[in-house]
Order: structure tokens, then sequence, then C-alpha cells
């Protein structure tokens, strides 16, 4: 491998705003803003507006989209075109 061409890989914290949540990982990502965290040491944070946290698909309050009447509508449109061609 080549030296000096990867990013480097550190720990940082990802903080959810809308959920009140916040997790240590490792990113190539860095921020100027600190954060004490759980253990003592500080690590850079970066703030995210959506997470696993509070996104519909993770969370169970995402809404079902009413697909059968668009597929009717679909249906009815080009029914006579097909009929026709």
């Amino acid at each position: 491998m080549k030296s000096r061409i990867h990013p480097i890989s550190r720990p940082v914290v990802f903080r959810d705003r809308v959920a009140g949540t916040a997790f240590l990982t490792t990113s190539t990502a860095d921020s100027a803003q600190r954060v004490e965290w759980e253990d003592g040491n500080t690590y850079p944070v970066i703030d995210v507006e959506i997470s696993s946290a509070s996104h519909p698909f993770y969370t169970g309050t995402s809404r079902v989209v009413d697909t059968a009447g668009r597929i009717e509508r679909f249906e009815r449109r080009y029914a006579s075109a097909a009929s026709r061609g």
C-alpha cells in the first residue's frame, strides 16, 4: 500500500439532535467541536439531522403509501390505449 494517501481513522461522536442520542464510533470525519464522552475522554462531535434513532423506517413510524389506488388509476388510464393497440 502507498503511504500517506489513506485518511486517518479516529474515534468520533455522532450526535442526533432530533432524538437526543449520541454514539461513539470510528470515522475519518473530523470536527473542531469537542465533547466529553462517558469514559472521560474528549472526542470530536459531529451533529447529524437524522440517524437510526430518529429515522421513521427504524423507529417504526413510517407511513404506508396507498399504491393500490395509484395502480388502479394507471390501469384505468391506459386500459383503453392497450385495447386499441
